[in-house]
């Protein structure tokens, strides 16, 4: 299984990322690929064994898939180990340095759809993820 890998580093401490990347009132408003998707819901049981759950709509109603799993490993602030409800692994480590937080996400690719066309919904997220940090005080 072919492995994809999208980063990106955000203006702040891995503390308020890691808050920002888990608390459901924030998945929310972060989780989206573009302007024509929202997350209407979201929960998050942040422990080893404990479930996620995201609910992703396209805005015009036409579709939506639910989009959770149970997670593997949890070291606070560093890294999120997790594995989707299709039996997928995806790691997430948080890497902090001079008040930056490199966040690096890996994951194993699905075979319905082009290994680009994942890395650019997942990279959108992330760069969405930062611009939504960036702006939170």
């Amino acid at each position: 299984m072919e492995r994809i890998t999208v980063k990106n580093t955000v203006n702040t401490s891995a503390k308020k990322v890691w808050d920002l990347w888990s608390g459901p009132e924030h998945i929310v408003k972060w989780n989206t690929p573009s302007e024509d998707w929202h997350t209407p819901h979201a929960e998050n049981d942040l422990r080893v064994g404990g479930a996620f759950l995201s609910r992703m709509e396209a805005k015009d109603g036409s579709f939506g898939f639910d989009f959770g799993g149970t997670y593997d490993e949890i070291v606070p602030h560093k890294r999120i180990a997790y594995t989707l409800g299709d039996g997928r692994k995806v790691e997430v480590d948080f890497k902090e340095q001079d008040g930056q937080t490199e966040i690096v996400s890996t994951f194993d690719a699905e075979t319905q759809n082009p290994i680009e066309m994942q890395r650019d919904g997942w990279q959108a997220i992330l760069d969405n993820f930062k611009k939504y940090a960036e702006g939170i005080d």
